[in-house]
């Protein structure tokens, strides 16, 4: 039986959940084909959302209606905001998720959309009429009509499982791969290559000593991924650490010869940023030690998510050196760690709606595209979702900004890009950083979205009565008087000016002496935003002044022997790309492979200087 739909996706995961929705929410229908329909949403590795860089990128998608904040907040079993030693700028939140309620999470949340229809099945082609995207072809010998496809097939995609020196082909453990759809999409020119990924052993929570590792409690004041969620009544877990020993690094080196990556056995690279328990090994030969983080994988789980040591070596080689680790002398391994290689299309094909140049109506998001994580991926599914969509309606096309959204940067970064490596996002490339904190993605991008029917009317709703509750509360900081500054500095003070410091003591030193502030019922929450905002004022209008000299950056000339390796803060990766390539001018560098906006700040920095 044939269905017709505007949009098929292509994939159930973070990217295509995300896409599909995104559609619906347009009130377009749409197909969402999985290869099992009960594994839509499933967290293929840990079961967690969120970190560095990431917290900002979920943040972000949820702010513009999406999924993943939501199903995150209803699953969530630990939360913790990083680098709360930091700026408020580089803070990120995190949560460890109850596996399957995640899943369930999204599964729900997508069954409230009537125009969204969930279809079992292997798509093995996409068919074109007059150069335009005409359906879906699917193994069964099904033909899905549609205006626009979205393909998100995340590590699926001719992808093999690889443990020790067997292999085998599928996605993830216990499911199978998508093996046609790779031979389609070279047929049609495009450029594709091979990545890999990795995931660490599961340990049985019952054959660990718990008591020689260090406790790793969540917040106590938990702060949710979603705008729209008001309280987090979800149990508290608490992870713990442990490390890697001499030993266990003895095992791995004697064991190399039978690790895939070393064997010759995978062509794909795997990610800079998160490697395998061999890359650490060979690569950090002088560590003795590598930290390992134990994280159940739900309230009362019978299995702990050993993050830290992901690894392809053989199942009894996975044995020995975990007991060598940290209170994991009598260790359990109920599923042994394994590496994924799959096919992934070189972005830079694609125009920064995530729709191919080529083929109009042909949208990729997600691991295809070469990135790593359930945030980059949730990211560019919201994205092409509602390019897809805007495209079919007639509607000008959605784009953001490096400026105004780490989804910018990402898809910025990607679509001028070769990648060697999944990209993972950080905060580190976003050289707006100070504009772009995971507090404010609401009030950045929610508006946006519901200019054109992204965002419905209740997160509007909730939106504007968090602006007035602000703009009163900025009223009365400018009208309430600091006494205490005013008379040791001779001169009228506010409490505005004090919250510009960093020794006024923030938000809960205005609370505790400003009576008219409590009145306005605003959250902790909201208060530190406010506080954020007025004491990164200053560097926020120097970096909407630095957004617009693009066009003087992009003639600046970079000497010949130009010092890469001596620009201080300057990341490794950056100046590998920089020294080799040696590009002339700023604009040059900036549009190389593994350079990113937030380098090319400091390169600009360096020359004025004289460096």
């Amino acid at each position: 039986m044939n269905c017709e739909f505007d949009v098929v996706v292509v994939g159930g995961g973070h990217a295509g959940t995300e896409a599909a929705a995104a559609v619906a929410r347009l009130g377009l229908t749409c197909g969402l084909v999985s290869l099992e329909t009960k594994a839509v949403g499933r967290m293929s590795c840990n079961p967690a959302i969120g970190g560095i860089g990431k917290g900002q990128l979920a943040r972000e998608v949820d702010a513009l209606g999406g999924l993943m904040g939501l199903a995150t907040d209803q699953s969530g079993i630990q939360f913790r905001m990083l680098n709360t030693r930091k700026g408020k700028a580089v803070q990120s939140p995190r949560a460890q998720c109850d596996r399957d309620g995640y899943e369930k999470a999204v599964q729900a949340l997508l069954a409230q959309f009537s125009t969204l229809t969930m279809v079992e099945g292997e798509a093995v082609e996409v068919g074109f009429s007059n150069h335009q995207v005409e359906e879906v072809l699917l193994a069964d010998g099904r033909r899905l009509g549609c205006r626009a496809a979205i393909l998100t097939t995340g590590t699926f995609l001719e992808g093999v499982l690889h443990t020790g020196l067997e292999q085998k082909a599928g996605g993830r453990h216990g499911e199978a791969g998508a093996a046609r759809l790779g031979d389609f999409l070279r047929s049609l020119g495009l450029p594709t290559g091979r990545m890999k990924t990795g995931t660490p052993p599961r340990i049985a929570a019952d054959s660990v000593n718990y008591s020689v590792l260090e406790e790793q409690p969540g917040d106590e004041n938990p702060v949710a991924f979603s705008f729209m969620t008001d309280a987090l009544p979800q149990a508290k877990v608490v992870c713990w650490t442990s490390q890697t020993t001499p030993a266990t690094h003895q095992i791995v080196r004697d064991n190399l010869d039978k690790a895939p990556m070393y064997a010759g056995r995978i062509d794909g690279r795997g990610p800079r940023y998160c490697p395998s328990l061999e890359d650490k090994v060979v690569r950090f030969a002088d560590r003795d030690h590598h930290n390992i983080f134990l994280e159940p994988e739900a309230v009362g789980s019978p299995l702990l998510y050993a993050n830290g040591i992901s690894t392809s070596l053989p199942v009894e080689v996975q044995e020995s050196f975990v007991r060598t680790c940290v209170g994991l002398e009598n260790a359990r391994i109920v599923q042994p760690g394994y590496a994924v290689e799959y096919t992934f299309m070189a972005p830079r094909s694609l125009r920064r709606t995530l729709e191919l140049k080529d083929f109009p109506g042909l949208y990729f998001a997600g691991q295809i595209c070469g990135t790593s994580g359930y945030e980059e991926a949730a990211a560019q599914g919201i994205m092409a979702g509602f390019n897809a969509a805007l495209k079919i309606k007639g509607e000008p096309e959605f784009i953001l900004g490096r400026h105004e959204a780490y989804i910018g940067v990402l898809l910025d970064d990607l679509v001028v890009s070769n990648p060697e490596e999944p990209y993972r996002m950080f905060t580190s490339r976003a050289e707006h950083r100070l504009l772009l904190r995971h507090d404010n993605a609401d009030r950045r991008l929610t508006r946006r979205a519901h200019a054109f029917g992204g965002v419905k009317k209740d997160r509007m709703d909730r939106l504007e009565a968090k602006e007035q509750r602000l703009s009163k509360a900025l009223q009365i900081l400018k009208a309430s008087l600091d006494k205490d500054r005013a008379q040791n500095k001779g001169k009228r003070h506010t409490w505005l000016n004090r919250l510009r410091q960093p020794d006024g003591g923030g938000w809960a030193a205005a609370l505790q002496n400003i009576s008219a502030l409590n009145a306005l019922n605003l959250s902790t929450q909201e208060g530190e935003t406010l506080a954020a905002d007025i004491q990164y004022e200053g560097y926020a209008r120097r970096q909407e002044k630095w957004v617009a000299r693009g066009e003087e950056r992009e003639s600046t000339q970079l000497p010949d022997g130009f010092a890469f390796a001596k620009v201080l803060g300057l990341r490794a990766e950056a100046v590998e790309h920089l020294a080799d390539a040696n590009p002339a001018t700023l604009g040059a560098a900036s549009r190389l492979a593994g350079v990113t906006p937030a380098d090319i700040a400091l390169l600009e920095i360096a020359i004025a200087r004289g460096q």
